[in-house]
């Protein structure tokens, strides 16, 4: 069984360093590219570009583009996106929980 599952691609990427910060940050309704920079100090336009557009091929989010001067882009959760907001918060709730025994188990592995 595990011979064939090592060779299956992924479905969807949510374990990389952005999706699933992204997914929190559209938790409360759709918001445009540049909102979504500022919670997400340190991501580059080209990472953010590449993880929304993974993320929409992924069916995850929706991408609007409204005919306005300045052009006006905005990005929303699927119905599909939000079913993670469960496991993500299940997620949560366990690292918080359990934060201090991880912790202790890599400084005994450090020392």
């Amino acid at each position: 069984m595990f011979a064939q599952c090592a060779n299956v691609t992924p479905l969807i990427q949510i374990g990389d360093k952005w999706t699933s910060k992204i997914i929190r940050c559209l938790e409360n309704g759709p918001r445009r590219f540049s909102e979504l920079r500022v919670p997400l100090r340190g991501i580059t336009p080209k990472v953010l570009t590449e993880t929304l557009r993974a993320m929409e091929r992924d069916g995850l989010l929706t991408r609007t583009a409204y005919a306005e001067i300045p052009p006006r882009v905005e990005y929303e959760l699927t119905s599909l996106g939000r079913t993670l907001l469960e496991p993500m918060a299940a997620m949560c709730s366990w690292a918080r929980e359990h934060m201090e025994t991880l912790l202790d188990a890599r400084d005994r592995h450090l020392a």
